[in-house]
């Protein structure tokens, strides 16, 4: 299996990793089955899915408490990646937005961050993680100086704490700096068939620095699995109500999209949701994605994008069908 670096680290990982941000379960996703989300993480291992990413605000914490019990007895076996700089604990000048009804605030101070690492070793049973984001930055860097979080963050891989840095929702100029201040090895960045806007704003200045890609959400929330119609109805507090793709126009082009690929199906022999992530990841070279899943039958379905191999005429026929970027 093709194994790919994360940036300068010694890190290598096939190109799909788990996210684990369904598998917390709470308001935004609904209750879920702690020992079924284990499973799901072990069949990941299993299937060559090695890159396990979750984060301390994912239902505030539990996302973590469940990775650490499923990587418990096979830590080995994994890349585990975390995140830092969403605070519950305490207020800041930076209000991010109110989760299972807490009020979560950004902090990238070197206070904040190194409590977050604590905190999440002890969740995640383990004395060390893989690779460590910064879950969202902070638009005032007076706030919290940039030079002061990636000083941090090189410390804390100074220490044997982490192996590798981070960043996540970034602009092009937090960019540049993050790699002036640091070494700087992956962004996760939301991207996907519908939403390319990484491919102009990120990409130049991350094949500049030697920096990769995770792309986040390449279904779409599911919306590019196959199973959504016209007629499906989220509930109201549905995380997915404020997702753009959803909404009726938006929803109807992806649709036609995947409806015009039906025959790439039965070529291929696949579901829409391999096709769909091993079309995404030839759109970027060496393309890093995490694919979310709270079952093992998706899980399952999401690793066999691992082999399956598009041919470059069904690459571009496809992409032509992928409605304007807007």
């Amino acid at each position: 299996m093709k194994l790919l670096s994360i940036g300068k680290s010694d890190l290598k990982t096939p190109y799909i990793g788990m996210g684990t941000w369904a598998i917390g379960g709470g308001v935004w996703w609904g209750e879920n089955d702690d020992v079924l989300s284990i499973h799901t993480v072990h069949e990941a291992l299993d299937h060559g899915i090695t890159w396990i990413d979750t984060a301390p605000v994912y239902w505030v914490g539990h996302s973590e408490e469940v990775v650490g019990k499923a990587l418990k007895d096979r830590r080995h076996s994994a890349i585990l990646s975390t995140k830092c700089g969403l605070e519950w604990r305490h207020e800041t000048p930076c209000f991010h937005k109110i989760i299972e009804g807490k009020h979560i605030y950004r902090d990238l101070s070197a206070k904040s961050i190194r409590q977050d690492v604590e905190e999440s070793l002890r969740r995640l049973q383990t004395d060390y993680i893989d690779l460590l984001y910064t879950h969202w930055q902070t638009p005032d860097l007076s706030l919290f100086p940039l030079e002061e979080t990636m000083d941090t963050l090189m410390a804390l891989k100074k220490e044997g704490k982490i192996r590798a840095i981070g960043a996540s929702n970034v602009t092009p100029e937090q960019l540049e700096l993050y790699c002036q201040y640091g070494q700087l090895d992956v962004i996760q960045e939301k991207y996907s068939l519908l939403d390319q806007r990484i491919r102009t704003d990120l990409l130049p200045t991350c094949q500049k620095h030697q920096v990769s890609i995770q792309a986040y959400s390449p279904l779409e929330q599911g919306l590019l699995t196959g199973k959504v119609t016209m007629d499906t109805v989220l509930s109201d507090t549905d995380v997915r109500n404020n997702n753009r793709f959803w909404k009726s126009g938006r929803r109807k082009e992806a649709l036609a999209m995947l409806d015009s690929w039906k025959p790439m199906l039965e070529k291929y022999n696949c579901s829409y949701s391999s096709l769909v992530i091993a079309l995404t990841a030839a759109t970027i070279p060496d393309l890093h994605i995490l694919c979310g899943a709270r079952k093992p039958e998706q899980l399952i379905d999401n690793a066999s994008a691992l082999s399956l191999k598009l041919d470059a005429e069904d690459i571009r026929q496809m992409l032509a069908a992928v409605p304007a970027q807007i």
